[in-house]
């Protein structure tokens, strides 16, 4: 997290999910983005196997019962929710801690950044962070989380609670 920019951080967290941050700040400043749900456009069918794979490490679905409850949550998933929250985009791609240092902009790393069509201002949404309620009033409210409106895999909260 502490640079260079436009590599990849993972973290682990709460033990047992791998979260996929870009960083973004000069090398020695701890700055990154939190990559919170993916949109899937292609490999579907891939990401469902990688999520499966994921799945099946944890003790509950290490049985035949216990995959066969797996796989048949994971069929019941629509696409759009394959990768909606962090811990769901490194599953569904197999991003693990081993990815951080990856250079997100070199075009032939295996995972990169890539120009995708504009995005229309109007199109930006913003407003508070997501699980940080420990935080204080100040973290609290800054809208330093985006999305895009009416995007389906948008994970967490997309409308922001009005003052009281």
């Amino acid at each position: 997290m502490f640079g260079p920019p436009g590599y990849a951080y993972v973290y682990l967290v709460y033990g047992m999910y791998d979260c996929l941050n870009v960083v973004t700040g000069a090398a020695g400043t701890a700055s990154a983005v939190l990559i919170r749900a993916v949109a899937p456009i292609e490999g579907i069918e891939s990401m469902r196997a990688s999520r499966l794979t994921v799945a099946t490490r944890r003790r509950s679905a290490q049985s035949d019962e216990g995959r066969r409850r797996s796989e048949a949550a994971l069929a019941r998933t629509p696409d759009q929710r394959l990768a909606r929250g962090p811990g769901l985009v490194a599953a569904a791609f197999g991003i693990d801690t081993s990815w951080t240092g990856t250079d997100l902009c070199d075009g032939t790393s295996p995972l990169r950044l890539e120009v995708g069509p504009p995005v229309p201002p109007v199109a930006i949404r913003t407003g508070p962070r997501v699980g940080i309620d420990y935080a204080g009033p100040e973290a609290i409210e800054r809208p330093w989380r985006l999305w895009l409106a009416d995007e389906p895999a948008v994970s967490g909260r997309t409308s922001i609670p009005r003052p009281r």
